[in-house]
């Protein structure tokens, strides 16, 4: 059995003393278990399906008993991330004119500082995956063209309101947010964007997660 059952009907951590309350989980605690599952799911040991739905959990977790469910039958990090996570760099500069996208994607290390000088080259920064290793990213933009795409995840929070547009606009579409989740990534944009569009937007859901979620047909009425 994992736990004794408390006073109030609820089972205590394992190793507390009987009787114990539940041990109340903290945002780091929520985190680290957040990394674990993206890992374990870049590794192959949980379905798109699975991750989404341990991390719904974890991000509204309130006892540590909740969270320790989540990776019981996953091995432990060092295990599966195999080293430690790179420092993050303090300034990151793309410089480019007419080439191709800068593209991040996968398990990226965000830096504190981004600047993107581009000319008619467009911008994608995926934070699904991504690293995080601090509490804010600024993003200073100086892009004539085409299109910078934000692809977030819960606990990434978008500020647009230091950046400047000339024939421009912005399209913000918010994940779906979890009341009990702090912040894990502020990512401030500054700077100017000319002539193209800032989008905003959660990843998107794989077509059979999509299937799963649309409504089912009506049946029909007696004849």
């Amino acid at each position: 059995m994992s736990g004794d059952v408390s006073p109030t009907g609820k089972r205590s951590d394992p190793g507390s003393p009987p009787g114990s309350p539940e041990l109340r989980a903290s945002h780091a605690d929520r985190d680290r278990v957040v990394d674990v599952l993206r890992i374990a799911a870049g590794d192959g040991l949980l379905t798109a399906d699975e991750l989404d739905e341990r991390l719904e959990t974890a991000l509204s977790a309130r006892t540590r008993s909740e969270l320790a469910g989540l990776t019981a039958d996953l091995p432990p990090v060092s295990a599966t991330a195999g080293a430690t996570v790179p420092e993050a760099k303090d300034v990151v500069r793309f410089e480019q004119v007419h080439s191709g996208p800068v593209v991040r994607t996968g398990r990226w290390v965000v830096p504190r500082r981004l600047e993107l000088a581009l000319t008619f080259c467009g911008a994608k920064l995926d934070f699904t995956d991504a690293v995080i290793t601090h509490d804010t990213l600024r993003i200073e933009v100086g892009m004539t063209g085409k299109t910078l795409k934000l692809i977030t995840r819960p606990g990434i929070v978008i500020d647009t309101d230091g950046l400047q547009l000339l024939h421009s606009r912005v399209k913000y579409r918010r994940a779906p947010a979890h009341a009990d989740a702090p912040p894990a990534l502020r990512v401030e944009l500054v700077g100017l964007k000319t002539f193209g569009r800032v989008v905003v937007r959660p990843a998107r859901r794989s077509l059979w997660r999509w299937l799963l979620r649309r409504p089912a047909p009506l049946s029909p009425g007696p004849g």
